[in-house]
């Protein structure tokens, strides 16, 4: 062992170590203090986690104890900590800028300027979803493909994209060894954007050829990807996305072997694609685990543990975006990616904070490509190899997550692979449950949305963008966060735009502002989460000044705001008053505790809380306002 000579800067060595035990009854003091006194040890610090999807949850603590098993080197089996032992350090990510604009010279116009300003791949949409087929040469325009990667995204004309891709390279010259980018062929994926499995024996049979191909002819070209975005989008947790990806790769490499490839061969013509969240950590977490259980499939399949690493491409999650106040999905990218790149992966799209409205402007491009480049070039967060490893937290999460994704992985492959849990509806009645937790935590808001469930500007206006073409559908969903809310201001708009006025609800704010001012504050925050437009004014009222003040505001509706013991003076004999006046329900902030049944009999209808149904509540506001 070596003896470091002491240098006087020994850090803490006066201080003896802590122990679990003593940081224990401290939090025991803490959760005291919050009203909970029947908890001590151990089921305190149960007390402080958070519960997340998957079975899975994040501790208050972690230790050397909670510690997973040896993650290995960067670039080398298991392939946990990176794919390449120099991980992004030597040349950062591949800034990967995704472009559908159906008209080729628009779309040519915009992936020039990207290619110009920072992006180094180019992600293009073909066919119905994008630019047609025949458009594909011109949308190429001035595109040095043998230095940016072209990735097509070409749904169910990937055969005739490639075609078109091959043809290119022959006619600029390009030598095919040199030649780089990705034929986007997903026949799996497709069915689950789609519902349509008729042709599916064919596509997959037309894929194994193109891989054939690329691998003899073209090796900087990949001809598959198993893409998890259709099971994200249709609301997947972490281990269901990585589930699902894991066994439609497992579905391809069989495809690719019985057409001949070696399983190295097979495993070098696969991409895979993820999800970012703005749960950095999440995100971290899936990713390494995505390449811990590929490395173990690619093991047992018999690939040498060079073929094993996967290649990973990572996207801004389309369900995250918000279509109301948009500018806040710069910052959920800007969290994502920066777990996109912690994470690992091999290529990074940042979505444009936009993109949920339409095709994207040049200004929400920009952003998007710059929030890669401030990343690499002023962040330097490429500049660390596996920058989480050797946390506590992220390796436990990662070995959390990687065993439950492998379980439904397990389930999946039970069910006779991709294919059939697809057919049999397997996965979508699977995505279907967890999303509609994942809902109801959203309607309580236990899941805030910034701008949306949480801290709306109902002023602001709406963003206008050219229309997108119409996405791939008939098969498993799209769901996006903001849906509920989405319908509730709907609602209002409609109203605003029908009589002028948004749909109104009186603040009825009692005693001074330190006592109302925490649940007028919440109140107002609620309401105009389902775009019912607050009215406080005046300040504070009482009984004899409620029904004047109410018939002045134009609301339909009322609410109590104040703080519990100036309720139990105030809010029986104003709740009448506002009743008397022609208030069609009248709500009060807070939990009522005893005295919920006298506010009943005064005339309160109902008591919204924190964690209550936002959604169900707002919902029977705009039916009891006439609002359509």
């Amino acid at each position: 062992m070596t003896v470091l000579p002491d240098d006087g800067l020994s850090l803490a060595a006066e201080f003896p170590d802590a122990t679990r035990e003593q940081w224990h009854r401290l939090v025991e003091g803490v959760l005291r203090k919050s009203g909970k006194s029947d908890v001590s040890g151990a089921a305190a610090e149960d007390g402080l986690a958070t519960e997340l999807q998957d079975g899975l949850a994040t501790r208050p603590l972690y230790t050397a104890e909670n510690g997973a098993d040896d993650p290995g080197y960067p670039g080398f089996p298991p392939y946990l900590r990176g794919g390449r032992p120099e991980g992004t350090a030597v040349s950062g990510w591949d800034v990967r800028q995704r472009h559908a604009h159906p008209d080729p010279k628009r779309a040519n116009e915009a992936l020039l300027s990207d290619l110009e300003n920072g992006v180094t791949s180019v992600w293009l949409a073909v066919g119905e979803a994008g630019v047609p087929v025949e458009g594909i040469p011109q949308a190429l325009d001035g595109v040095y493909l043998d230095l940016a990667p072209v990735v097509l995204e070409p749904g169910a004309e990937f055969a005739a994209a490639a075609r078109q891709l091959f043809r290119l390279y022959e006619e600029r010259d390009v030598p095919p060894r040199a030649a780089l980018g990705h034929l986007g062929a997903d026949p799996l994926g497709l069915v689950a954007r789609t519902g349509q499995d008729a042709a599916l024996a064919g596509h997959r049979a037309a894929a194994a050829e193109l891989a054939a191909r690329c691998q003899e002819n073209y090796p900087g070209v990949r001809a598959l990807v198993a893409d998890a975005l259709p099971y994200h989008e249709a609301g997947a947790s972490p281990a269901e996305e990585l589930g699902c990806a894991l066994a439609t790769g497992v579905a391809y490499l069989r495809d690719l072997t019985e057409a001949g490839l070696t399983v190295d061969a097979a495993c070098s013509q696969l991409e895979f694609r993820f999800a970012a969240t703005a749960d950095q950590f999440l995100t971290i977490a899936k990713l390494r685990a995505a390449r811990r259980l590929w490395a173990r499939v690619a093991e047992v399949c018999g690939a040498t543990p060079a073929a094993a690493a996967q290649r990973q491409h990572a996207v801004t999650s389309p369900v995250m975006m918000t279509r109301r106040d948009p500018w806040v999905n710069m910052l959920r990218t800007t969290v994502a990616s920066l777990g996109a790149g912690v994470g690992g992966a091999d290529a990074v799209t940042v979505l444009p904070f936009d993109s949920a409205l339409g095709l994207p402007d040049a200004f929400a491009r920009r952003i998007a490509r710059n929030t890669s480049s401030i990343l690499l070039e002023e962040s330097h967060l490429a500049r660390v190899i596996d920058p989480a490893g050797g946390s506590w937290y992220v390796e436990r999460l990662t070995d959390e997550l990687a065993h439950a994704a492998w379980s439904w992985f397990q389930e999946i492959e039970r069910a006779g692979g991709q294919a059939s849990a697809l057919r049999s509806g397997l996965i979508a009645d699977r995505l279907e449950r967890t999303w509609a937790r994942r809902t109801e935590d959203l309607a309580k808001r236990r899941e805030p949305i910034t701008g949306v469930s949480e801290f709306p500007l109902l002023t602001e206006a709406p963003l206008e963008r050219e229309a997108a073409p119409a996405a791939l559908s008939g098969g498993l969903p799209r769901v996006r966060r903001d849906e509920a809310y989405e319908a509730l201001r709907a609602r209002s708009d409609a109203h605003l735009a029908a009589t002028g006025t948004r749909p109104r609800v009186f603040l009825a704010a009692l005693g001074s502002a330190a006592a109302h001012t925490a649940r007028v504050t919440f109140a107002a925050n609620l309401f105009q989460a389902g775009g019912v437009e607050p009215v406080h004014d005046p300040v504070s009222v009482d009984a004899g000044t409620a029904a004047e003040a109410f018939a002045r505001s134009g609301a339909g509706v009322a609410c109590l705001c104040s703080s519990d013991p100036v309720y139990a003076e105030q809010a029986e004999a104003v709740a009448a008053a506002l009743k008397s006046a022609g208030a069609r329900r009248v709500f009060l902030a807070g939990r009522p505790g005893e005295q919920r049944d006298v506010y009943l009999r005064a005339g309160v209808d109902a008591f919204v809380v924190a964690g209550g149904d936002a959604v169900a509540v707002l919902s029977s506001v705009l039916d009891d306002l006439g609002v359509a």
